[in-house]
């Protein structure tokens, strides 16, 4: 499968389509303003308000909500972590020294008081795991982590955990001797799948620039301005890459010199040997014309989405959950049987609906009405297919199998809201209000236009252009309409069709058939 990444940079925001063959997977829009919060970004709080019911805190983090952070989410190592601020804020020896001769202690208990542990107007240090959704306000942990391409940091931790997708016996041992003869004291790793089959020299180059980034917030947090925010996680560029390069990637195009270069400075540290497929586009049209990517948009992203042969799915949203519709439209009239025709129509909606769950990033709980299957077999292997075509989704899942009502309940992790984009447009009639003049008006309205040319412009001849109902009403019968304005104001009227024109819309021209405005 041949991937594209193509960036579209406007002063306003960025925006990153994933196409896999040529087809949109995923699109990622991030704002170029410094007031947005994105997952990773690592600030020093100040406690607002403690809930003692929820185990809960409120926490300001400089966004326009407050963010949320349980007692859950504070970590094992939270007594550590607030001994090091609040000796880094009181300014008594530097920030090196204070990490370095740290002392992790004792762990969390799970079962503690959230207000036994944090006090309103203190400092803390926390990480946002869950962008701004709806109402709510940031979700936050102080579990802090620092991600890279091969290996996540984990300060204040000595725990080191392999990917289990790393599956060869020999490979999980030797990157395990290789990261604990590496590591610093007081730090801890996640091994990514993406490490597998790396020299050492490159794991240690990646482990050192993670531990350069997380001291280089300290400068920020020794100051003890709340709040603040120290370290930004990398743009939505870097991390779409970080994630998603692989030896399947076919090209990145950008069309913006800035993130160009910015670009083939991440891939030359990452991946040296893809530098290549970075490619400034310099073409005429949008860079999404060109790749089509805003038609793809468009049939996408609405209510209904239509599918081949017919078939077409509905998808709504709710505060609790999103619901999913499946209708076969024309395919019911085809000559299959009504199992069979259910099923291949379930098996089409499958794969739709596992694009359209990473295209939209739809998260929470998606109930699916699939078309009702009488046979177990059929229903077990619609399932698999599910889980089959979901495999590759990054973001946690979960799939249960359809009910005996043909329901199907998914999960889905959800970090930032769901990708929403308008695809309607103005209508061209009411222009957008709803509301139309009164069509009981609409010939009187005709025949004052047509006074208003014969008698002030002194125009001899006009052309109006009309629906084809309303050409109908005005030309039709011995001594048509038409033709009594044309007697009466002593100009001659012609009256045409055009289809483009609503029921109460008319367009007038002159015998140069240039269009005027009344």
């Amino acid at each position: 499968m041949e991937k594209d990444l193509i960036i579209d940079v406007t002063p306003s925001d960025v925006t990153i389509a994933l196409l896999e063959n040529n087809r949109l997977t995923e699109l990622h829009k991030e704002e170029t303003s410094d007031n947005h919060f994105s997952v990773g970004d690592l600030c020093l709080g100040r406690v607002k308000k403690i809930m003692p019911a929820l185990n809960a805190a409120f926490v300001d983090i400089g966004d326009d909500k407050d963010a949320f952070i349980h007692y859950l989410d504070l970590g094992y190592a939270f007594s550590a972590v607030n001994y090091f601020i609040q000796q880094v804020i009181a300014k008594k020896n530097t920030p090196q020294e204070i990490y370095s001769s740290l002392k992790l202690g004792s762990v969390l208990p799970k079962e503690g008081k959230i207000s036994d542990v944090l006090k309103v107007g203190q400092p803390v240090l926390v990480q946002i795991v869950k962008e701004p959704i709806s109402t709510k306000g940031s979700r936050l942990t102080s579990d802090i982590s620092i991600a890279g391409r091969n290996l996540v940091l984990l300060p204040f931790s000595e725990k080191v955990n392999l990917s289990s997708k790393i599956t060869l016996k020999e490979e999980r041992g030797r990157l395990d001797r290789l990261v604990q003869s590496i590591l610093p004291p007081n730090y801890g790793l996640i091994v990514r799948t993406a490490a597998e089959g790396k020299k050492a020299a490159v794991l240690d180059t990646e482990l050192n620039s993670l531990i350069h980034k997380w001291e280089e917030s300290w400068v920020l947090m020794r100051k003890g301005k709340t709040p603040s925010r120290l370290l930004t996680e990398n743009s939505r560029i870097t991390t779409v890459i970080r994630d998603l390069l692989n030896d399947t990637f076919n090209s990145i195009h950008v069309n913006d010199t800035v993130v160009f270069e910015e670009v083939c400075r991440y891939i030359a540290t990452i991946a040296p040997e893809k530098e290549k497929i970075v490619k400034l586009y310099k073409g005429k049209d949008p860079i999404f014309d060109a790749f089509d990517i805003n038609r793809q948009i468009r049939s996408s992203f609405g209510r209904v989405v239509p599918l081949r042969q017919g078939v077409y799915i509905i998808i709504e949203h709710t505060e609790a959950l999103h619901v999913v519709d499946v209708n076969s439209g024309i395919r019911s009239k085809m000559g299959n049987g009504q199992e069979e025709n259910a099923f291949e129509v379930n098996m089409v909606v499958a794969e739709e609906l596992a694009r359209q769950l990473r295209l939209r990033d739809l998260g929470g709980i998606i109930v699916v009405d699939f078309i009702d299957m009488d046979s177990s077999e059929h229903r077990q292997k619609l399932y698999k297919k599910m889980q089959e075509l979901m495999a590759t989704d990054r973001a946690k899942h979960n799939i249960l199998p359809l009910t005996k009502f043909g329901l199907m309940q998914i999960t889905r992790q959800r970090v930032r809201p769901a990708m929403e984009i308008n695809t309607s447009e103005k209508c061209p009639t009411c222009n957008g209000t709803g509301k139309i003049a009164p069509s009981l008006l609409f010939t009187e309205n005709i025949e004052n236009q047509l006074a208003f040319f014969a008698n002030e412009k002194k125009l001899k001849t006009v052309l109006l252009e009309v629906h084809p109902f309303i050409e109908a009403y005005l030309t039709k019968g011995l001594v048509s309409r038409a033709k009594k304005w044309s007697r009466k104001y002593g100009c001659k009227l012609n009256v045409r069709i055009a289809p483009d024109l609503a029921v109460t819309q008319a367009r007038w021209l002159d015998d140069k058939n240039q269009k005027m405005e009344v």
